[in-house]
């Protein structure tokens, strides 16, 4: 398995050869580059780095290596242990530290881990930033720091606690509203940190959580991607005990998806819908996600008189590009929300917060609230890589096979067709091609789908 360095963070499998997976040695040498650039951005003599993790089993001893070679480079060291991205995003912000590392692959299998970084506002690095710690991972510039100047490690554990009082302090989280409507709801938390975390805000806010998957071993129960193939002890559950809606998390808790009272799922891409339309209502503005979403948020924004904006994938990209519009809500259609009144990070914790709030002023049962929402519908599907696959040739053959349709290749290639579109890119966190389609019926998407799948089968075999 190839080592992954990307603009995502570093991520690998666990064991096997340095250099082709996240070994001990390979996360040492990216803590030390990464370490080594933060100590070049601000000129003082006590940096200080929060690092925390999700519950995978790898993370304990990934996070030890990291923070020792933190601590070797005359770094302060925020041990927030068992935590979450957003956790560990506001903690960066709230502690006016100088950058924060992640130890979390988000919704890969348990054999892999991550490490995820942080500027020192608690924003993923941009490009330019991602390249020059590579370049020091790769060069001989890194000098650690004699015995005297050696760094701490301090124990925080608070900052669950502090996320959660600093959501519930929000405007638009109506807590009243939500109490008064004595949700009971299922929350699948993965066996990882959203098992800790999710309980903690809803009790919080006086709703009675069911726990499934809550108990943080790292043990996976199913393949922690949050889709509908992999979530059904969840929907059964959420019938079984005539819930008002399910919650599933993946397991750094920055994905956000729902289950309806029937046991039928929300639609991922529809959290951020929802959530934007609730926000949107009551704070008009405009809006941002990935070229990848769904159209549904474009049509919420427009009912509200707001302007939206399509971004290249990934986070960086649509923080920016939310800055750049002033956008009031944003995020992705993998069910992750920015909210930038809180922070500028994907955050399933305010998300599940703002759509309680949605739900409980609209006294609606979840399956009423889709409703209201344009159906649209997506497939997702993957091609695995091999090394003898140019991704870049096949994506510019395909393009000039339909320069006729609406093409837009900021972020590998999007074709839009007058009823549906298809974009077809290569993942940063995985060796994959991912193929998105959406269009007006599901067999519709997944046909789309599956002739791009085909058509670039047969680019490959030619």
């Amino acid at each position: 398995m190839t080592l992954i360095k990307s603009i995502s963070g570093i991520r690998g499998t666990i064991g096997g050869t340095p250099g082709d997976n996240l070994t001990p040695i390979d996360a040492v040498k990216y803590a030390s580059a990464y370490g080594y650039w933060v100590k070049q951005q601000r000129n003082k003599s006590d940096h200080r780095i929060v690092v925390g993790r999700d519950a995978r089993i790898s993370g304990a001893m990934i996070q030890e290596l990291v923070m020792q070679t933190l601590v070797g480079l005359g770094i302060h060291v925020i041990d927030l242990g068992l935590s979450t991205t957003p956790t560990v995003e506001m903690a960066v912000a709230m502690e006016h530290a100088d950058g924060g590392i992640i130890l979390t692959a988000s919704h890969n299998p348990k054999q892999w881990n991550a490490l995820k970084l942080l500027n020192n506002k608690g924003e993923f690095l941009d490009a330019a930033a991602g390249q020059e710690i590579l370049d020091l991972a790769e060069g001989d510039a890194i000098r650690f720091s004699e015995v005297d100047a050696l760094g701490k490690i301090t124990r925080n554990d608070a900052y669950i606690d502090l996320h959660i009082d600093e959501i519930l302090d929000l405007p638009l989280v109506n807590a009243n509203a939500i109490k008064k409507a004595k949700f009971k709801v299922v929350v699948d938390g993965v066996n990882s940190t959203g098992g800790i975390a999710v309980p903690l805000l809803l009790n919080a806010l006086d709703v009675h959580p069911v726990k499934l998957y809550c108990d943080p071993t790292g043990q996976f129960p199913h393949n922690p991607e949050p889709l509908k193939e992999h979530l059904t002890a969840l929907m059964e559950k959420v019938v079984e005990e005539k819930a008002d809606l399910g919650i599933v998390v993946d397991p750094d808790v920055d994905r956000l998806a729902f289950v309806d009272e029937h046991g039928e799922m929300f639609g991922e891409e529809y959290t951020l819908v929802a959530v934007a339309d609730y926000v949107l209502r009551h704070t008009p503005g405009n809006t941002v996600s990935n070229m990848s979403s769904s159209r549904a948020l474009r049509d919420v924004t427009q009912k509200h008189g707001g302007q939206y904006t399509a971004s290249a994938v990934g986070e960086v990209n649509v923080v920016e590009k939310m800055k750049e519009t002033k956008a009031v809500i944003g995020g992705e259609g993998n069910g992750g929300i920015i909210y930038p009144e809180l922070h500028y990070g994907r955050d399933s914790l305010v998300g599940i917060a703002l759509f309680l709030s949605h739900l409980a002023e609209k006294q609606l049962s979840v399956s009423e609230l889709r409703k209201e929402y344009t159906s649209y519908f997506m497939s997702k599907k993957k091609i695995e890589l091999t090394p003898q696959l140019d991704v870049d040739a096949i994506l510019k053959q395909l393009a000039s096979n339909y320069v006729s349709e609406e093409i837009n290749t900021i972020d590998g290639l999007k074709i839009d067709f007058a009823t549906n579109w298809v974009h077809l890119r290569k993942s940063n966190t995985e060796p994959i091609i991912r193929i998105y389609t959406e269009a007006q019926t599901q067999a519709e998407a997944d046909g789309l789908a599956e002739r791009f799948i085909g058509e670039i089968k047969a680019l490959v075999n030619n």
